[in-house]
């Protein structure tokens, strides 16, 4: 009877696997063909579920078949969603060196490509290497980042992730209030968009945050809620999330009992999986109770804790992440400086256009109003080409910011937005010369008339006899 339930079981879990990866598959061709960011962007998000990350394996498969779909198309934006899925299931395989490795590669490629959203997702994965290994202060400053990349970003259920994972954070280093909020917030937000992919993992710390705050009948509540939506999306990974956190409840409150009972469940929910690793924590609890009842199950428990310590937080494992993070702080700064330099060099550059507009504008203005200089149209048609010039040059500097952020950097619309520029600027300039060249013929023909008069006037005044020829009425030359 138990070999027929443990094949049913088998065949069952293959036949989800076949579905998710089928699942899969379809979403990856739309994204190859879909030329529309933010709609490729939503795509890449629907691979996430939850039945998706409890397999770390297909998890990096996935990300392999879009890199080569990513790198055929020349798509930025699944290229360093592909690197992200790469750091996301080895982070998950309890292998956190080679994950940040992955995702320092994918915030490189996310920064390159510019897309907000992607930006968003790639922090939020980085940000989860350092919640997992407790640092809080380095995983809150990525997850606020990635809250405004996502604020900014075109996708909603970007703007949750940031939220339920720094809610975890702030839960973990017992700041009640800032955790209450954010998860509050992306609980109140997971309702209005429907998601639930996160919800049984939102109310794990909503039961948590409770039960530090003393309000034992909420905790529970929540705690149970949180193992149902578990077992609803066949997530373990968020059972053993919501079973650890009611032995933690439990054992705070000094009931052994029920706290042996749900650390017992945590632990055997993820036996001989890839997220053993998450045994670490109700193990060490179930240590500490036997320690002075039970050797056999102390000596069982410390084992299991040994083995899950070790994989996460060993020696040259601690060594090599610290370096990590700290050539890509160095990364960060050197980007941030080249980006301050590019800004005040943009800066620079306006002051100078705006200053050689200035100084065209006011010879051309002084030639056209001046009453005793004759000015070449041609002299004013050069002025006027030169300004236009500079007045494209300067709204090209002032725009491009604009312009970039609208079009992702994509040489193409770049250049349809710059020609957009020039076909409203060249009507305009057409205009202002044909203004500036008449009023330059008529002020041309009132000095060429002022300087006639004062030679007729000059050579009167010199010959006097040179009136008698002039008839006294009309005024005019005989």
């Amino acid at each position: 009877m138990k070999g027929r339930i443990t094949f049913f079981f088998i065949l069952f879990s293959v036949q989800q696997l076949v579905a998710q990866s089928t699942y899969i598959d379809s979403l990856l061709q739309l994204i190859a063909v879909e030329r529309d960011d933010a709609k490729r962007v939503d795509l890449i998000i629907s691979i996430f579920s939850p039945e998706f990350e409890a397999d770390p394996g297909l998890i990096i498969e996935t990300g392999r078949q879009l890199l080569n779909q990513a790198q055929n198309n020349s798509d930025l934006i699944s290229e360093a969603t592909a690197f992200s899925l790469f750091g996301h299931g080895y982070r998950l395989s309890g292998n956190t060196i080679e994950g940040l490795d992955y995702h320092i590669k994918a915030l490189q490629l996310a920064e390159k490509c510019g897309n907000q959203s992607i930006l968003a997702l790639v922090k939020c994965q980085m940000a989860h290497i350092y919640k997992d290994r407790e640092e809080n202060g380095k995983a809150i400053r990525l997850y606020m980042e990635a809250e405004e990349h996502a604020i900014k970003g075109t996708n909603q259920i970007m703007l949750l992730w940031p939220l339920f994972n720094a809610g975890a954070v702030y839960l973990n280093a017992s700041r009640l209030d800032s955790a209450l909020i954010c998860l509050q917030r992306g609980y109140e937000h997971s309702l209005r968009l429907k998601y639930e992919n996160q919800l049984a993992y939102t109310l794990t710390n909503l039961g948590g945050v409770q039960s530090k705050l003393g309000n034992t009948a909420l905790a529970v509540t929540y705690y149970h809620m949180a193992i149902e939506q578990a077992l609803k999306n066949k997530s373990y990974r968020y059972e053993n999330f919501a079973y650890t956190g009611l032995a933690e409840h439990y054992n705070s409150l000094q009931q052994s009992d029920s706290c042996i009972w749900y650390a017992k469940k945590a632990v055997s929910v993820v036996e001989h999986s890839v997220f053993s690793y998450l045994s670490m924590k109700p193990a060490r609890m179930l240590t500490e109770l036997y320690q002075y009842t039970n050797c056999d199950s102390t000596l069982k428990y410390a084992k299991i804790l040994k083995v899950a310590n070790d994989s996460l937080y060993n020696r040259q494992a601690i060594q090599q992440i610290q370096l990590m993070t700290f050539e890509e702080d160095m990364r960060q700064l050197e980007v941030a400086r080249q980006n301050e330099l590019q800004e005040y060099q943009r800066q620079k550059n306006i002051q100078y256009a705006l200053l050689a507009l200035s100084i065209i504008t006011v010879v051309t203005l002084f030639l056209i109003l001046s009453r005793s200089f004759i000015t070449s149209e041609r002299f004013i048609h050069f002025f006027s080409v030169v300004a236009m010039l500079l007045v494209f040059e300067f709204l090209n500097l002032v725009l491009h910011p604009i312009l970039g952020k609208i079009t992702n950097h994509t040489p193409a619309l770049m250049l349809v937005g710059l020609v957009c520029i020039a076909a409203l600027l060249v009507p305009l300039h057409h205009n202002l010369e044909k203004w500036a060249t008449e009023r330059l013929v008529e002020k041309n023909k009132q000095v060429r008339l002022a300087m006639a008069r004062k030679i007729i006037e000059k050579y009167e005044g010199e010959n006097p006899e040179s009136n008698k020829l002039i008839d006294p009425e009309s005024k005019k030359l005989m």
